[in-house]
């Protein structure tokens, strides 16, 4: 089982997604948010590109949620902040979701056989569900503004880690290109201090700055919640309790 460590979405565009897995990374925020409003009882996360796609795909009862530039769209319901979602306003609610790096990402995503969202929260749900769909796996790191972001490379490393200490792993042979060597070596240097880690980055940085610090602590939660969200007509819904 062949698996690719992918640093942002413009370098996705040189990849051969079709027949793989795709795990979709935007830990500070988007993927992170998905998965915290399904767990809150979201019926689904529609994520679209741009905020016309967003309004245009709106129908009675739906939530709008939404960023650019770390701050909410004017006239949404939500922004990206996954404290947002925490909550029973979500509750039986349909998402409609855009953000500047995660959702495009998802949207880049098309052509793979399974798209999954991960997050440092579903970790190890995300590695199990992946191994046991048996395709070749890309971790498709969202990064920001077309580049690398810290974060989600260190999220690549965990989802890595967790892989080769699942049982089924015995049964697979996994090979990963070299950018999955390094972030694995950075998550394992990090392990021990996430929180401390996602605050140092530069996109932590930039949202403690205009006052999020809170939504770092959420998203370097690791393995708190057992659910995969997984592409499926149009939307982000529960794939598996994976653990």
């Amino acid at each position: 089982m062949h698996i690719d460590v992918i640093a942002s979405v413009n370098e996705a565009r040189a990849i051969d997604l079709s027949q793989r897995t795709v795990i979709v990374i935007d830990v500070l925020r988007a993927t992170s948010t998905i998965v915290t409003a399904l767990a809150h009882g979201a019926s689904g996360v529609v994520p679209v590109e741009t905020i016309g796609q967003a309004k245009q795909c709106a129908t009675a009862g739906d939530l709008l949620g939404g960023e650019r530039y770390c701050k909410k769209i004017p006239g949404f319901d939500l922004g990206n902040s996954p404290l947002e979602y925490a909550g029973e306003h979500v509750k039986g609610k349909r998402v409609i979701l855009t953000t500047t790096n995660g959702t495009r990402a998802i949207q880049k995503s098309m052509r793979a056989k399974h798209i999954l969202a991960g997050s440092l929260l579903n970790a190890k749900a995300c590695a199990i569900t992946a191994l046991k769909l048996r395709n070749d796996i890309a971790l498709l790191c969202a990064g920001t503004q077309e580049a690398f972001a810290f974060e989600d490379g260190v999220c690549a490393g965990m989802i890595l880690h967790e892989m080769l200490h699942q049982p089924i792993h015995a049964e697979l042979t996994l090979v990963y290109n070299d950018l999955g060597k390094m972030v694995m070596s950075a998550y394992r240097h990090h392990q021990d201090d996430l929180v401390h880690a996602l605050k140092e980055c530069a996109s932590g940085k930039r949202l403690a700055k205009i006052g999020y610090a809170d939504d770092i602590q959420h998203c370097a939660a690791i393995n708190s919640i057992p659910i995969v969200p997984r592409f499926d007509q149009h939307m982000m819904i529960p794939f598996s309790a994976a653990i």
